[in-house]
């Protein structure tokens, strides 16, 4: 009989801001690796990391295929998200990255350890990269997944640039149902199933009918926000066939600069912008645990 799955939720300070965190685990986590996911832009926490479809049960969890794996799985809602702090700021790239080290310490007192494994998808691939610039003593490998650098020649950025001064004028922007499942269609319609797009727009509504703008206006004017030269971690890029959000020569430039030669970059063909929830997302899961479940390498043999 497998055991069940256990979770939990604590709650980090940043400041004033109240920050909601979740994990979940199989067994005894203590000598489990411990995996932290950064959520993107239009997905909180729970309806981007831990969620439920009906028809397919828990199949769209990545904390659960992830804690069956054997992994210790924690993820957050950034400030302006889910159930942490609404506030007046807009949530971009940096602060985002400022909510992961002020949840540090509660993952830390709650396992033991010091260095952590990192998912970041979409925008939050960039605030853990930024995250993993600024504490590389806590990172032991990184995975950014629908990742941008530049942006150069990115069309899914160069349609929103078309309302820049928006993004500009207001901390939040307005979701729908449309808008969310746009995340699903824009690039290559048929790779994700409608039901689990109208999964996560259920999901993501139930926390009201905004969300920060920062990560768009981050990703529309002020790229590049990391510098990857800076980042020491072992390092797997992946990206969707059809992903509209950065060109695989932004991609390939930026994978060159990382300095640690542990580094991958895999194209996932027959997906798009977001992996985890389409139709191949079990070709997702076997790129991702081989990275993260790596041996360690040698540097002598003994007789």
């Amino acid at each position: 009989m497998t055991a069940e799955i256990q979770k939990q939720q604590y709650w980090a300070k940043k400041g004033a801001v109240d920050l909601c965190i979740y994990r979940k685990f199989i067994g005894d986590p203590a000598q489990k690796p411990v995996l932290f996911l950064v959520h993107g832009s239009s997905f909180s926490a729970l309806p981007g990391y831990d969620l439920q479809v009906t028809g397919r049960g828990s199949e769209y969890s990545m904390m659960d295929r992830c804690a069956e794996r054997g992994f210790d799985v924690w993820t957050m809602d950034n400030e302006g998200y889910g159930q942490s702090s609404r506030t007046a700021n807009n949530s971009n790239i940096s602060q985002g990255a400022d909510d992961l080290d002020a949840a540090m310490p509660v993952v830390e007192r709650e396992t033991g350890k010091k260095r952590f494994h990192f998912y970041g998808q979409s925008s939050g691939s960039l605030k853990a990269a930024l995250f993993a610039e600024r504490h590389g003593d806590r990172v032991d490998r990184l995975v950014l997944d629908a990742f941008v650098w530049t942006g150069k020649d990115s069309p899914t950025l160069a349609k929103r640039r078309e309302q820049l001064d928006r993004w500009r004028s207001s901390h939040v922007r307005t979701i729908d149902r449309a808008t969310l499942n746009n995340s699903f269609t824009r690039d290559k319609p048929g790779t994700s199933e409608r039901v689990v797009a109208d999964a996560v727009a259920d999901a993501q509504l139930a926390y009201g009918d905004t969300i920060p703008t920062g990560t768009w206006l981050d990703m529309c004017a002020h790229l590049p926000l990391v510098e990857p030269a800076k980042i020491r971690a072992p390092t797997l890029i992946m990206r969707g066939e059809h992903d509209g959000i950065a060109t695989m020569e932004d991609l390939t430039s930026f994978f060159i600069k990382l300095p640690n030669s542990d580094k991958q970059i895999t194209i996932l063909q027959g997906s798009a912008h977001i992996a985890p929830f389409g139709l191949n997302a079990h070709r997702f899961y076997h790129i991702l645990f081989s990275f993260l479940e790596m041996p360690a390498r040698r540097d002598s043999r003994s007789s």
